[in-house]
């Protein structure tokens, strides 16, 4: 699998092919075939190798469990952004979400949110609404980060080439207008790592209210 993991880091999904496996192992790519049934089947196991990189929640702590789970969604977030051809094949249907990492990890968030106050479905409604979080604005910045190393420029550089361009475009908006400009100042790295901040407190929030009123906050 690190083989496997390794190039799709390097080169991206369109990249993975069994003959490129092939010779990255010194092996034949029928010889492949003899491991896995095809490359459906190795990506499956790739991705669940890398949620195995991914930090389980504790538990142990009942009152602690925003922690937690706070803890577990930037270990998440960090692990996708390090493997960012990932966000573009967690929605494909497949045996990946049944891997035993995947499962190991669900089953840790589970246990952190029910010993949390949660009643078992009402966690598993919670972990679904956590994670998707987590997907959807990782997506967006992985999309971000690949086109930027695509680039060879630097994220800053590539902001203040962007700048004048977008502040033109946002003239005519006010609200726009003046959110760009105070973003302009604003180091964009920071900004990623805020936007995630507020968003996850606010998943968090959302769902302690809505399916856990009774749990610590």
């Amino acid at each position: 699998m690190s083989a496997a993991l390794e190039l799709l880091d390097a080169e991206g999904i369109d990249a993975l092919s069994m003959r490129k496996l092939g010779t990255r192992l010194n092996a034949g790519a029928t010889s492949i075939y003899t491991h896995v049934a095809n490359k459906d089947e190795l990506l499956d196991l790739v991705v669940d190798e890398v949620y195995g990189e991914i930090e389980m929640p504790a538990t142990g702590d009942p009152a602690g469990w925003r922690a937690a789970i706070a803890c577990c969604a930037h270990s998440m977030r960090t692990t996708l952004l390090r493997h960012p051809w990932i966000v573009s094949v967690l929605g494909e249907a497949g045996l990946a979400y049944l891997g035993p990492n995947v499962l190991r990890l669900q089953e840790a968030i589970l246990a952190v949110l029910e010993e949390g106050g949660f009643s078992l479905e009402a966690a598993d409604q919670a972990m679904n609404t956590i994670v998707a979080y987590i997907i959807g604005a990782s997506t967006s910045e992985a999309a971000w980060l690949t086109t930027l190393a695509r680039s060879g420029q630097g994220e800053q550089e590539w902001a203040d080439r962007l700048w004048p361009a977008a502040l033109q475009a946002v003239e005519a908006y006010p609200r726009l207008r003046s959110l760009y400009a105070a973003q302009r100042a604003q180091s964009l790295s920071d900004n990623r790592d805020d936007d995630f901040d507020i968003g996850l407190e606010c998943v968090l929030n959302g769902v302690a209210a809505r399916l856990a009123p009774h749990a610590a906050r």
